[in-house]
């Protein structure tokens, strides 16, 4: 880069840096939200930087992203520009604590006390300690000696920390043959259909038997063979009103026997 140029870039990187510091100064003095706005503009970029590091971690890019600029706002409103800090340096862990907290609070399938998701991250930083000075992977009294607790608050933390980072579905197993993999979805129960059609089946098998025989053929035509309420008055000889009015009799049998099995 030529002499001039560089003399160029500097002048420039200071100008900007004044305007931005007169920007605080501004913003200090009148609380005005339309410098507020142009702050944040400018230094958006801090917050796309820090999102990114902490994005691929269970939550989304957007949320994170959020989240940080949430956090930069907060460190605009508390920035003394008199103090002689660098916005940059005094944003930054302002944002990644907002971040982290976020973290904290969301990235929990199922929600637990703070007081374990807090234990469950210092066994994680106990467990690379001893590992390096005992050289071996430490047990769950060593941990629990260490972090000056009792063994069964070790295991709690443990057990809960397995909900922060849930096994997707999609996980793949040897299967110990040649065909193929298997998921981890094939490996777990799931509700058979057709046991739901049995009882079903079962339960129409029952009540039929709680009506007459008018009844029966017109729970038969309207709901299995998907006929009209005047296309039966007319098949039996009788008003659509009437048709109307039993239909609704046997729907209320059906519901009491329904609420008899559930409560059997």
């Amino acid at each position: 880069m030529a002499k001039g140029n560089y003399y160029d870039a500097e002048d420039k990187k200071n100008m900007e840096k004044e305007e931005i510091r007169a920007l605080f100064r501004k913003y200090k003095e009148d609380n005005d939200k339309e410098t507020r706005d142009i702050l944040i503009e400018k230094h958006i970029y801090i917050a796309e930087i820090l999102s990114k590091k902490y994005s691929n971690r269970g939550i989304d890019y957007d949320d994170i992203f959020q989240v940080a600029c949430i956090g930069l706002i907060y460190a605009i409103d508390r920035f003394d520009i008199d103090k002689g800090y660098e916005f940059s340096s005094f944003a930054t862990p302002t944002i990644i604590g907002e971040i982290k907290k976020y973290f904290r609070d969301k990235g929990w399938t199922i929600r637990v006390p703070r007081r374990i998701q807090e234990l469950s991250k210092k066994i994680n930083n106990s467990k690379v300690h001893l590992s390096q000075t005992l050289q071996r992977s430490p047990t769950v009294e060593d941990i629990a000696q260490y972090l000056d607790c009792s063994e069964e608050e070790v295991l709690e933390a443990m057990e809960a920390s397995k909900v922060y980072t849930p096994q997707s579905l999609d996980i793949t197993f040897d299967s110990n043959n040649d065909d193929k993999d298997i998921n981890l979805a094939e490996l777990i129960g799931e509700e058979d259909h057709y046991f739901s059609k049995v009882e079903n089946s079962d339960f129409l098998v029952k009540t039929m038997n709680i009506l007459n025989k008018v009844e029966k053929q017109i729970l038969v035509e309207r709901y299995f063979n998907k006929k009209t309420q005047v296309s039966i008055a007319e098949s039996l000889d009788i008003s659509q009103m009437t048709v109307s009015r039993i239909e609704k009799r046997i729907l209320e049998k059906l519901r009491i026997e329904a609420e008899k099995t559930l409560i059997i």
